[in-house]
C-alpha cells in the first residue's frame, strides 16, 4: 500500500527565503552552545537521529510546485555531524547535503546548528538545538527531562507546532503601509567569495541590565540605541554629501503578544531609527527616541495589522495563480530594490534562554549569528545565558568601523567586554 505524503506550506515568511537564494547568499543562521567539557563527536551524532524525526519540518526537503514550495519529509540519510569551520552559515544549496536544510558542527567544547530560515526562526531552532543537546547529556549518562525548548522525542508533535500561525491572526480590519524610504549604507571593501566576518562581545548581562536601567529603557532599547549611534558614527565619518536616515530591521517574536506553540516562522519586523536631516542627535536622544518608538509600534494591536498586511499578498487571488517563476523575479526585484533598502543594519535579540536545570551546569554560554547579509552590511545578534551575554555581528565587509563603534560605546557607558573574533586582526581593522 502507498504511504500518503505528508507536506507542509512554507509559512508566510518562509515564502520570501528561498526567492532571495543565489550562490553568494543563503538565509541561514547559527545557534550554538559552548559546553563545559569537549564534545564527542559519535554520541552528538546518536544526539542528533534521535531528536530529529521529532521536527518533521526541521526532518525536511524543499520542493517547488507549479504556484509555491512547499516541504516534505526527508528520509535520507543524515544530516551527518562534521567538524567546524571558519566562515560560518555557509550557502545552503537545495540539493547538497542530502537536501537537508540544517548543519551540526563541533569544535572543542562548541555545539553548533545552522538551520535554513525557510523551516523556521531562532525560536524553533534553539527547540531543535535543546533537545539534541538533552539527548547528547543523557547518552553521556546525565538524563534531563523535556521542559522548555527540550522536547520529548517520545511523543508525536503538537498539530500547533507545524502550523502557519500568520494565518491565525492575519484578521486586522487595517493594513499599515510598509516604510519605503532609503536608509543609510555602509560602505565597505567586499570580502572574497564568502568570506564571513565574525566580532563577538561577551559581557554581563546584569551590567547590560544596570546601564539599560540608568537611561530608563529596556535592554533591547539601549542596544538598538547604540548600533543607532554607531551607525551614525560611521556615516559622518564618510563625510557624504547627503546624509540618510539610520533605521534598524529589528525582528519580533510574535509568540509574545499571540498564543501559538508554533516551531516555525512567526516573527514580524520593526524599524527603530533616527533622521540625522534633522539634527544632531545626543545618545540620550537617541534612546529616547527608540523606547518611544517601541512603545508605539510593539503592541498586540499594530503587529496584528502587520501580520495582515503581510498576508493579504499572498491571499490575493491573482497572486494565487501566478506561476512560481514569475513570483521569484517580481519578489526578488522588490526586496533588492525596495525592502533591503529599508534598513541600515538587522538586530536581533532573542532574550534571556531558559533551559532545564539539570542541563544548567553542563553549558557555558549560548550564542547566536545571523549569518551572511543579503548586501553589504553588518547584522547583530544578541543571546543571554545565566550571567552571559553575547552580542554577534556577522559581516562580508573588510572593514570593522561599526562594530569598533559599538563596543567602545558599550565600554565608555562602563559595560566590561570580552571580543572574540574569526578575523585576521594584523590589517587593523
Amino acid at each position: 500500500m502507498d504511504r500518503v505524503k505528508e507536506w507542509y506550506k512554507l509559512d508566510l515568511s518562509a515564502i520570501v527565503y528561498p526567492t532571495l537564494q543565489r550562490k553568494d547568499f543563503s538565509s541561514v543562521y547559527r545557534l550554538s552552545a559552548l559546553m563545559k567539557e569537549e564534545v564527542q563527536p559519535e554520541v552528538l551524532q546518536q544526539a542528533v537521529d534521535l531528536s530529529l524525526p521529532r521536527f518533521p519540518t526541521y526532518k525536511a526537503a524543499i520542493r517547488k510546485g507549479v504556484f509555491w514550495r512547499y516541504l516534505e519529509p526527508n528520509h535520507r540519510p543524515g544530516p551527518f555531524v562534521k567538524p567546524d569551520i571558519k566562515n560560518p552559515c555557509m550557502p545552503m544549496p537545495f540539493k547538497a547535503n542530502n537536501r537537508y536544510l540544517i548543519r551540526v558542527y563541533y569544535y572543542g567544547r562548541r555545539i553548533s546548528l545552522e538551520a535554513h530560515h525557510s523551516l523556521g526562526d531562532g525560536t524553533g531552532g534553539m527547540a531543535v538545538l535543546h533537545t539534541i543537546i538533552a539527548q547528547y547529556l543523557g547518552l553521556l549518562g546525565h538524563p534531563i527531562k523535556p521542559d522548555g525548548l527540550v522536547m520529548d522525542i517520545h511523543e508525536k508533535p503538537d498539530p500547533e507546532e507545524l502550523e502557519d500561525a500568520y494565518m491565525r491572526y492575519a484578521n486586522a480590519k487595517v493594513r499599515p503601509p510598509r516604510p519605503q524610504e532609503p536608509t543609510y549604507r555602509v560602505r565597505g571593501t567586499k570580502e572574497p567569495f564568502y568570506t564571513l566576518n565574525i566580532v563577538d562581545g561577551i559581557m554581563s548581562s546584569s551590567q547590560v541590565a544596570q546601564v539599560a536601567k540608568s537611561y530608563k529603557v529596556t535592554i533591547t532599547e539601549y542596544l538598538n540605541a547604540v548600533l543607532i549611534y554607531a551607525l551614525l558614527q560611521k556615516q559622518l565619518q564618510e563625510n557624504p554629501i547627503r546624509l540618510k536616515p539610520v533605521k534598524i530591521a529589528m525582528p519580533v517574536n510574535l509568540r509574545r503578544f499571540f498564543p501559538s506553540k508554533t516551531l516555525r516562522n512567526f516573527i514580524t519586523m520593526i524599524y527603530p531609527g533616527v533622521d540625522p536631516r534633522l539634527g544632531d542627535y545626543t545618545f540620550e536622544e537617541i534612546v529616547a527616541h527608540v523606547h518611544r518608538y517601541m512603545q508605539y509600534y510593539i503592541n498586540d494591536k499594530f503587529l496584528k495589522g502587520d501580520i495582515t498586511t503581510n498576508a493579504a499578498t499572498q491571499s490575493h487571488p491573482l497572486i494565487r495563480v501566478v506561476p512560481l517563476f514569475l513570483k521569484d523575479i517580481v519578489v526578488r526585484a522588490f526586496y533588492s530594490r525596495v525592502q533591503d533598502q529599508n534598513s541600515s543594519a538587522g538586530l536581533t535579540n532573542m532574550g534571556a534562554l531558559y533551559v532545564p536545570e539539570e542541563m544548567r551546569p553542563f553549558i557555558e554560554r549560548f550564542d547566536i549569528c545571523m549569518g551572511q547579509p543579503f548586501s553589504n552590511r553588518t547584522n547583530c545578534a544578541i543571546i543571554s545565558f545565566g550571567d552571559v551575554m553575547t552580542i554577534n555581528f556577522a559581516s562580508s565587509i573588510v572593514e570593522a568601523d561599526v562594530e569598533r563603534n559599538f563596543f567602545c560605546k558599550l565600554v565608555q557607558d562602563g559595560i566590561h567586554v570580552k571580543i572574540e573574533t574569526n578575523r585576521d586582526m594584523e590589517g587593523g581593522n
